[in-house]
């Protein structure tokens, strides 16, 4: 099948450059290499309203169509399908407009800031069943977190009791902030690490682990950075089955930690840096030991796992590269509206990190404890109370 899908991009900022290079082969991110371009994916148009982005786009992309107004490239004939990748409260906008006209979209990460806005969006989607909605969970194509997902799924190591995911590899300094005004704001961004840096893993811990009912959150803002919006935040979360959870995550730690670790009746996972998982399965299942071993078997486990007696182990790494991850989302996205392939990452499945976003940020906001997902409109109200003391943008309806 030579058919392919042509991509338009709305906002050519960082990460829409890096796409457009995906979707030419002729690189991505400065300072990485350039992965292949999808075989059904072609780089249809780009948009942007900066006049110096549109001046760069036609020197590095002559041939390909340019347009200020995304709904005339929408419009156009020029594209099949679009990327949203644009400030986070334009994702929803765009993404219904399109819906509503036909047009295939792939919104970035988040979904949106909001879970009001998230919600019309995938109701828009539910509507227009015909029209291809997807999003840009790219670490969803991760082998080891899929591995992980089917472990877990499958119940072999039983119900999972508690996990731990500490990320702060997340290092920005005050320039990365100042790099657009709508950058670290209530208003423009709808906040700090938690929209812009993590919902990657705040995806995959709930795609893993499942969705917590009850959460509980601290949230420094501003934390050694000149910025109002949340860069250190620390979870607790209750899951139905009542086990918990814990979620690190910051921008100032320079070192960074990547742990991710699971704890089952029958066993744990262990992953670090996102590369490397170790998976131990025990030979009888905590229950099992706790009716039935003596105080000398207890005594003996101080040593740890001599001879292998309590556990076996199994490791195995992912090995793809930056922009490996982007391309694979892309290529399953068009095989998707070609031949009816199943998303990777269906549109709809946004909402799930965007109310466990909201209801950090409420939790930390009120100081208690609050449902997940939390009461849209109350989110909504106490989020318009920091972008009108913030003074920049106009709060939302």
């Amino acid at each position: 099948m030579d058919k392919k899908i042509r991509f338009g991009l709305i906002g050519i900022g960082a990460q829409g450059g890096a796409y457009a290079g995906f979707l030419t082969g002729t690189g991505g991110m400065p300072g990485m290499p350039a992965a292949p371009c999808p075989p059904h994916c072609a780089l249809g148009a780009l948009c942007d309203i900066d006049p110096e982005k549109e001046k760069m786009c036609k020197e590095k992309y002559p041939d390909i169509p340019f347009y200020k107004d995304w709904k005339e490239m929408v419009a156009s004939g020029n594209v099949d399908a679009v990327i949203t990748t644009v400030p986070h409260y334009l994702h929803h906008e765009i993404a219904i407009y399109c819906l509503e006209h036909g047009m295939n979209v792939l919104v970035e990460k988040p979904a949106g800031v909001r879970a009001k806005d998230v919600l019309a969006m995938n109701a828009c989607a539910a509507a227009h069943p015909d029209v291809a909605f997807g999003i840009m969970f790219n670490q969803r194509t991760n082998k080891l977190y899929q591995k992980i997902k089917e472990i877990v799924a499958s119940g072999e190591l039983g119900e999972i009791r508690r996990s731990n995911w500490i990320i702060n590899t997340w290092w920005r300094p005050d320039s990365y902030y100042r790099q657009s005004d709508w950058r670290a704001t209530w208003g423009g961004e709808g906040g700090g690490v938690l929209v812009n840096q993590a919902p990657h893993q705040l995806d995959l811990w709930q795609w893993i682990c499942g969705i917590p009912n009850k959460v509980y959150a601290k949230c420094l803002y501003g934390c050694h950075r000149d910025i109002i919006v949340e860069n250190d935040v620390t979870v607790v979360t209750q899951y139905p089955n009542g086990a918990t959870g814990s979620f690190i995550t910051c921008t100032h730690d320079a070192i960074g930690t990547d742990r991710l670790e699971i704890d089952l009746d029958a066993g744990k996972i262990v992953v670090e840096d996102s590369k490397k998982a170790t998976v131990y399965r025990m030979k009888k299942s905590e229950p099992e030991m706790n009716e039935t071993m003596t105080m000398m078997e207890v005594a003996m486990l101080t040593m740890g796992n001599a001879a292998g007696g309590l556990y076996e182990t199994e490791e195995f790494e992912n090995t793809d590269g930056w922009g490996f991850q982007h391309t694979t989302v892309m290529e399953n996205f068009a095989l998707h509206i070609l031949e009816g392939a199943p998303l990777l990452a269906p549109g709809s499945d946004g909402i799930n990190g965007v109310n466990l976003a909201n209801a950090i940020q409420l939790s930390s906001w009120l100081g208690k404890e609050v449902d997940n997902p939390v009461d849209p409109e109350l989110y909504a109200a106490e989020l318009n109370k920091r972008i009108e003391a913030e003074g920049k943008f106009p709060t939302r309806d």
